[in-house]
């Protein structure tokens, strides 16, 4: 986990509470949703990822003696730096579940604490958040798309920097396997595997002797990658040499890699010689520009391929590249707050609130979420949060809290997630959502409802500030 302090934040962050401070207002209290807007990749669902790296980094935020003088050269005020010299979160953090599948304009995540803690911290909130969950959605997609096949993280090297590295975790708990990425293989336990590059073979004279040294130095664990010159002419003929060698040795070669061409033509062509060579057991690796489509097209043509590499679209969150989540005050000094705007999708529900998964006897997903108050009792139908003609009845089904006390008074009071248990909790929980959305195509709209105390209480608020 990257060594963060406190200045990781925006200016507008240490701006606005410098003045709460000065003004006395320090101890205000309030109440802010981390939410999104909008699914990523016109997908049906988002993997909510990054609940534990933030966590871990809120217990030890602080800032630093580097911070407060840098601060002291922006011109904060003295009495301010002085303050923050003792600055820890110590608020109260309700949240989904990481690993859960999340949907647009229900709260995913709620902070409650003085209005300064809870300001400085916005900026770290949604970076940490929005990454791992736009991440951790694409990964899930490519697992889809993939099914059963091996799923590598190779995208290290293409990503906006660090981002790199939390990418390899909210790969995982999309679903992918393992990680080129040895650093977050070692910080997050994440299984690390490597093939070999194009230039290793280049600077070999010839392409056998450059597989025979790799295969001689790593005998457990050698993958040749066999299209750096001719794939059938020269790669998998020479692939298959030195598997046979291998083999009289004790060993087995592992795999091949196919990194450009027609990988459908060239994988079934090379399944075909390495069975009639005797080796059904060498795994048939891909990688190149590859992303959820692309994966989908190739096993659709019946492509033998075991293993997936993907970089560039997974790393990046391609084509969307940022989830658009929000942080959004709705209680502030006892009071309801709400936002107002022209675009009706843009009004912030007001209060501290709970939301409920709305599922059938057997614990399946309806396609239905509900937002009511924090205290509100069992509600029997939900609203349409733009449209109040529109209701769904849900007196008959079961319905389970989502957010949860994760930190109170700055401790975390869950558990720490082992990664492979995210990633296990987040497979089951999209084994309970029903087909319809997880088509790629057109998939079928998650319902998001509010209950009508929290709409009342909504219009209330409207009419009140547009007075």
């Amino acid at each position: 986990m990257i060594n963060y302090t406190a200045t990781y934040t925006d200016k507008y962050q240490l701006a606005m509470s410098q003045v709460y401070f000065l003004k006395g207002q320090k101890e205000t209290k309030a109440v802010f949703d981390y939410f999104f807007r909008k699914l990523p990749f016109n997908a049906g669902y988002a993997i909510f990822a990054g609940l534990e790296d933030l966590l871990n980094t809120l217990d030890i935020l602080k800032f630093d003696k580097d911070d407060l003088e840098y601060l002291q050269e922006l011109g904060f005020h003295t009495d301010f730096i002085s303050f923050l010299k003792e600055f820890r979160f110590s608020g109260n953090i309700y949240s989904s579940e990481e690993g859960d599948m999340v949907f647009p304009v229900r709260p995913v995540l709620q902070i409650e604490a003085n209005i300064i803690e809870a300001q400085i911290i916005e900026t770290l909130l949604l970076n940490i958040l929005n990454f791992q969950t736009l991440i951790a959605t694409k990964a899930s997609r490519m697992r889809q798309a993939s099914e059963k096949r091996g799923l590598i993280d190779f995208g290290l090297r293409r990503a906006q920097g660090p981002g790199g590295y939390y990418a390899s975790r909210a790969a995982f708990i999309g679903g992918f396997d393992g990680t080129s990425n040895v650093r977050a293989g070692r910080d997050y336990g994440i299984p690390v595997s490597g093939t070999m590059a194009h230039s290793f073979v280049e600077s070999y004279d010839d392409e056998l002797t450059a597989f025979l040294h790799f295969a001689e130095v790593q005998p457990d664990d050698c993958v040749l990658v066999v299209d750096t010159y001719d794939t059938l002419k020269s790669g998998l003929p020479n692939a298959i040499t030195v598997a046979k060698k291998m083999e009289e040795k004790g060993h087995r070669l592992n795999g091949i890699r196919l990194d450009s061409g027609d990988l459908a033509y060239l994988a079934k062509e090379s399944r075909k010689r390495l069975d009639s060579a005797g080796l059904t057991y060498v795994r048939i690796a891909v990688s190149n520009q590859l992303d959820e489509y692309i994966i989908k097209s190739l096993l659709e043509q019946q492509a033998p391929i075991d293993v997936f590499g993907v970089g560039t679209s997974l790393v990046t969150g391609h084509p969307d590249s940022a989830l658009d989540g929000v942080y959004k005050l709705s209680l502030a000094n006892g009071k309801p707050r709400i936002k107002l705007s022209e675009n009706l999708s843009k009004i912030t529900l007001p209060h501290r609130k709970q939301v409920f998964r709305i599922t059938d006897n057997d614990n399946m997903f309806i396609g239905a979420d509900a937002v009511t108050m924090a205290d509100e009792p069992d509600i029997d139908i939900m609203y349409h949060p733009l449209y109040p003609l529109k209701s769904l009845s849900i007196s008959k089904f079961k319905k389970e809290p989502l957010l949860q006390k994760v930190m109170a008074n700055g401790k975390r009071v869950i558990p720490h997630r082992s990664l492979p248990e995210i990633a296990k909790f987040s497979l089951n929980r999209l084994a309970n959502l029903p087909e319809e959305y997880k088509r790629f195509d057109n998939p079928h709209i998650y319902k998001i409802g509010i209950s009508k105390n929290l709409e009342n209480e909504r219009n209330r608020l409207i009419q009140e500030f547009k007075r």
